[in-house]
């Protein structure tokens, strides 16, 4: 299974990693990444494996929100799936 992580906000050291963190601790796999910086605008999506994920979803996609929140950051999490339903013509 995989899932789509959107992370957008306030460019600063580190965002990369803080997430990358938390996808490790959870045995979550980066499969593909883009991000852009903007001005001061961080813009990042992720395509992850979260097949052998430690956690549910929704737990997962909790985690992030959080950690997002406290770093400024609005970071969703979402269902490949969903995520390809709402972008369907």
């Amino acid at each position: 299974m995989r899932a789509i992580i959107t992370v957008i906000g306030k460019d600063a050291v580190g965002i990369i990693a803080e997430v990358s963190d938390i996808l490790r601790k959870n045995d979550v796999n980066i499969l593909d990444i883009s991000q852009s910086v903007l001005s001061d605008l961080f813009a990042m999506v992720m395509l992850v494996d979260i097949t052998q994920c430690k956690v549910g979803l929704a737990e997962l996609a909790d985690t992030l929100s959080e950690r997002g929140h406290a770093l400024g950051l609005t970071i969703h999490t979402m269902h490949e799936d969903i995520f390809n339903s709402m972008h369907r013509i």
